[in-house]
């Protein structure tokens, strides 16, 4: 198997495993509070990640101090992500909150261009501004469905970008499963508190069996992530993280009977479309000699 193909292949794994999470996650919200999800499933996902982490070598803190505060301001960012994503996946259709999230590349991009003065062309930024367009369709302000939810979704894609610009920043001395492994423990420590002010639901076996396997997509998600950045070309490989759009198409329709509209099916088409154009003309940037 080609390098290519094989992170191909792990790209597609890893937005599998994020979004099988996030359906399970979504049923498991119409049965238990919300923050006793994320503290069952997050203390299951914590002890994954730590075998997993000292298995490759990968626990410990040897990287500089200025690294620590990065890796503490991404935690404290996720823990934004987590309330916000899960606050709208719960009250929207999931393909609909997935087809917000296909933004990022196009959100990241525009970080980098205003906070650390990244080199982005006109047809870059003219792209950025079609797919939030095509955002909008999706969540279409002023519209009958636009509820608070929607909101959440698109304060979600900017703690993510958040998250993902200072991610950036970190040095190579930091090991991305030591990372994963402080931000899953943030996540369950701040719901863990968050957990104390509504009553905890006795879980049924069949329930504690879907905690535990969106544990395992999780982890499943994270492990692909890790190693996708280990295979292969990145320019070749990134359009594969779209292929998330389509497991959630499928799931919420096998699952929970929602399809969207055209209209949310255009604007998802044009922040996707979008979002491919800016990763290829990123891919060509880098290739050009300089000047």
């Amino acid at each position: 198997m080609s390098p290519n193909l094989r992170g191909a292949l792990l790209m597609c794994g890893s937005m599998a495993g994020f979004t099988f999470n996030d359906a399970i996650i979504k049923y498991l919200g119409t049965e238990l509070p919300l923050f006793q999800i994320v503290v069952l499933r997050g203390v299951l996902t914590c002890f994954f990640i730590y075998l997993l982490a000292r298995r490759l070598g990968m626990f410990h803190l040897r990287f500089p101090a200025q690294d620590r505060v990065l890796v503490l301001i991404r935690c404290l960012s996720e823990v934004a992500v987590t309330y916000f994503f899960l606050n709208a996946l719960l009250h929207m259709p999931l393909a609909n909150v997935t087809a917000v999230l296909q933004a990022l590349p196009l959100t990241v991009t525009l970080g980098a261009a205003l906070f650390f003065r990244e080199q982005v062309g006109w047809r870059r930024m003219l792209a950025i501004a079609v797919g939030f367009c095509g955002m909008l369709l999706i969540v279409r302000p002023g519209a009958e469905g636009f509820t608070q939810h929607s909101y959440f979704a698109l304060l979600a894609v900017v703690m993510i970008t958040i998250r993902d610009l200072v991610t950036r920043q970190m040095s190579a001395q930091v090991p991305s499963m030591m990372v994963t492994f402080a931000t899953a423990l943030t996540v369950t420590i701040a719901a863990g508190f968050a957990s104390l002010t509504e009553p905890w639901v006795p879980v049924t076996l069949p329930l504690a069996g879907l905690i535990l396997t969106a544990s395992g997509f999780i982890l499943l998600g994270y492990l692909c992530s890790v190693l996708v950045m280990r295979a292969g070309d990145v320019g070749f490989i990134a359009p594969f993280r779209y292929s998330g759009l389509i497991w959630a198409l499928a799931l919420g329709w096998m699952v929970f009977g929602d399809w969207p509209d055209p209209v949310t099916m255009l604007g998802g088409a044009l922040v996707v479309a979008t979002g491919l154009f800016t990763l290829f003309r990123e891919r060509f940037a880098q290739t050009q000699p300089k000047t």
